[in-house]
């Protein structure tokens, strides 16, 4: 009948599975034994299929490909339509931001030569004015310049070259805009980043223990002769000094200026560079796409940073404020009781050292030594350091992180100078300026 014979028929089939299945385990056995005696080279069909089965099933996690459907049922064309839409998930982001940063490329640098552009004008149109030639690198046998008589009807005016820088400068500022949220948003990148490896130090250069032993050393001396001129009632004022030629010249003076001062100097300058990295305004807003510099970081004096934080506090506009002028000129508190705090008192120090200073073109050695004997005067050398020391933004900004100031926050050092703190002192200020004030006044 039909049934016994669909019966026989499944029957046979499941004979002919069994014989397949057997057959394979047969030929697994032998290609796995004479793989192991050495006669058959390559590895078992087994052990191959599934090293490419573990493959397929990564590949197919990575590329995070849906194959929910059975896979024999899939054509070949299927398959492969499947696998490239894959690909080109991952493969078409990488190509879209090439593609936009040739687009910044190219923008940067016809904005570049828009800036060229206006500068020649503006420095055309001022060299007509002043009544100078414009040459273009030839001379006469007598040495003097001919100019070019054909541009000479196309410069342009004053005004006209001003309104073309203004709306140059505004246009700039517009696409610097634009190019930098873009970049900021698409690359996760800011003008601020800076690679960390940018500037590689020797490990010799970052040792501070030295330099913290220098300044110990120099507080001590300190310490010792202002205590012996302490004992004596031998404390060198400034009207004292008046009287002598050189001006200060007594052992504990010395010892501050050039002992203290430069020690404090030298470890205030450990890691310390300019935040300027030297990049175009124009390149600022893609500064991770660019390739680091290679070039080292410019050093900044250790006076500077004070000159910073006095600029970052307003301490212009708080020194010269119209009730500190009153009170200047009268001699009237302007405090009505209140304790000066330290920040007053440093933005008051550091105005007063540029006051004096600066109209003579002094160093930053000579202000920073100013600075360091008017806080021994004031007995706010700690307070005010740690100001410095406490200022975030400046810390970050302009110190490596292997410095000293950022490795230890400065504690150490200022452990070190709390011992004058106690100390009375009365240092001369102006020493540096005081030969040139004298000079000028009896001029």
């Amino acid at each position: 009948s039909e049934q016994e014979k669909q019966e026989q028929t499944e029957v046979q089939k499941e004979k002919q599975r069994e014989l397949i299945l057997q057959l394979k385990t047969q030929l697994d056995d032998l290609e796995t034994f004479a793989y192991q005696e050495g006669s058959y080279d390559s590895l078992p069909q087994s052990v191959v299929m599934e090293r490419q089965r573990m493959i397929i099933n990564e590949l197919i996690k990575k590329l995070d490909m849906d194959l929910s459907e059975d896979v024999a049922t899939l054509s070949p064309e299927e398959l492969r339509q499947r696998v490239d839409a894959a690909i080109a998930q991952i493969v078409n982001p990488a190509r879209v931001k090439e593609q936009l940063v040739e687009q910044l490329k190219t923008q940067i640098r016809d904005l570049e030569m828009f800036i060229s552009f206006i500068q020649d004008e503006v420095g055309s149109s001022g060299k007509a004015e002043d009544g100078h030639c414009e040459c273009a690198g030839r001379k006469d046998v007598s040495g003097s310049c001919k100019p070019h008589a054909q541009h000479s009807g196309n410069r342009a005016g004053p005004e006209d070259a001003s309104k073309m820088r203004e709306t140059g400068l505004h246009l700039m500022r517009r696409v610097l805009g634009v190019l930098q949220i873009f970049a900021v948003s698409q690359f996760g990148c800011a003008t601020g980043q800076i690679p960390h490896t940018l500037w590689q130090k020797d490990q010799a250069d970052r040792d501070y223990s030295p330099l913290l032993k220098r300044l110990e050393v120099s507080v001590e001396r300190v310490r010792q002769l202002a205590i012996q001129h302490q004992q004596e009632d031998h404390i060198i004022s400034s009207s004292d000094l008046q009287d002598i030629p050189l001006g200060g010249r007594d052992e504990l003076t010395l010892a501050v200026r050039k002992d203290l001062a430069i020690a404090l100097r030298d470890l205030l300058a450990h890691g310390l560079h300019s935040s300027s990295q030297g990049m175009s305004l124009v390149l600022a807003p893609i500064a991770c796409l660019i390739p680091a510099f290679t070039s080292s970081p410019q050093t900044l004096h250790p006076w500077e940073l004070f000159v910073k934080y006095y600029n970052a506090k307003n301490g212009q506009a708080y020194v010269e404020s119209p009730a500190r002028k009153l009170s200047q000129s009268f001699a009237l508190p302007v405090t009505r009781g209140v304790s000066i705090t330290p920040k007053q008192s440093l933005l008051t120090a550091i105005h007063t050292v540029l006051t004096e200073h600066d109209p003579f073109k002094r160093s930053a050695d000579s202000e920073l030594k100013a600075l360091v004997c008017m806080a021994l005067n004031e007995q706010r050398l700690v307070s005010w350091l740690n100001l410095i020391c406490k200022s975030g933004a400046l810390v970050q900004s302009h110190y490596q992180p292997w410095s000293y100031m950022a490795n230890t926050g400065f504690e150490s050092a200022l452990n070190v100078l709390s011992r004058l703190s106690n100390l009375k002192f009365n240092l001369p200020v102006d020493l540096a300026v005081r030969q040139l004030k004298n000079i000028k006044d009896a001029f």
